[in-house]
């Protein structure tokens, strides 16, 4: 796909969302949602578009030096024996290589919150787009002999609909391997995902990874916040190398991180204790 076709793909997919979120409307008395900013970088800004064009391009340039590298691995846990086994790129689904941020503008202007029933409800109804640039990558990683595999919590339950509107967009599956790895498949396949990246990494040597969020990369993801840095800190060889993240300021195990995880408090304990998390200027 030439770049021309990548910014007009992108640029549907935005057009897309904003005919979806058109039909909310515009009322004085919606309530206050912390989301609603995020929510709007996130489906309506140029800025978005690019930084994920972005991450992917630069995911062909490390995708094509690491093809030329048997010793480049994504997974710090693929030590040896890995260096003539076939390469695979590993990527999360949700706001990754597809945009959810349907569902979340639903939220906001419904003045609700995430449901596992209405969620199931969402990806049904598969009103997702494609996240600029992953639809470009994905077949380029497979015109290369590159095996692409989606590592994602969803669950069985959504896994056709999901199949059917990814390929659909132009994803590339392959009919004789199994890539779309869903969360409780398999009795250890939990939300944490070491478990379905040791799978894949039995007969292919991974070679980049793509999330939004820190677990999509290492189950050492909950924590504090110092703990998350002492973490992050201690895997960034990884960061940009074959690891690439795409910003996602909607949701993620950054937002519970401040209250450690602690959903017993109420919102507004919540909100407190992500107020405290903050360094603000003294005002002088």
């Amino acid at each position: 796909m030439t770049k021309t076709h990548l910014t007009l793909s992108a640029l549907a997919a935005i057009a897309c969302l904003l005919c979806q979120t058109s039909t909310f409307a515009a009322d004085a008395t919606v309530a206050q949602n912390d989301n609603l900013n995020a929510v709007l970088w996130h489906q309506t800004s140029v800025e978005f578009q690019a930084t994920t064009i972005g991450a992917y391009m630069l995911g062909k340039l490390r995708l094509d030096q690491a093809l030329t590298d048997k010793n480049w691995t994504a997974l710090p846990d693929q030590k040896t024996g890995y260096q003539d086994l076939p390469p695979a790129v590993v990527l999360d689904v949700d706001d990754t290589v597809l945009n959810t941020t349907a569902y979340e503008a639903w939220n906001v202007a419904a003045g609700t919150s995430f449901s596992p029933k209405s969620w199931t409800d969402y990806v049904k109804a598969k009103k997702d787009v494609a996240i600029p640039g992953a639809v470009d990558f994905t077949q380029y990683a497979a015109s290369k002999g590159v095996k692409v595999f989606y590592v994602t919590n969803r669950v069985s339950e959504e896994k056709p609909a999901t199949i059917e509107e990814m390929k659909a967009m132009g994803f590339p599956f392959d009919d004789k391997v199994e890539t779309f790895l869903a969360k409780k498949e398999q009795p250890d396949w939990t939300s944490a995902k070491s478990t379905r990246f040791a799978h894949i990494a039995k007969n292919y040597r991974v070679v980049l990874m793509f999330g939004d969020n820190f677990g999509d990369f290492t189950d050492k993801f909950n924590g504090t916040l110092a703990e998350r840095q002492k973490e992050f800190e201690a895997d960034a060889a990884h960061w940009g190398h074959d690891w690439i993240a795409l910003a996602n300021p909607m949701y993620g195990s950054f937002e519970s991180a401040p209250f450690n995880s602690n959903y017993k408090l109420s919102p507004d304990e919540q909100r407190a204790e992500k107020i405290k998390a903050l360094t603000p200027w003294s005002g002088q």
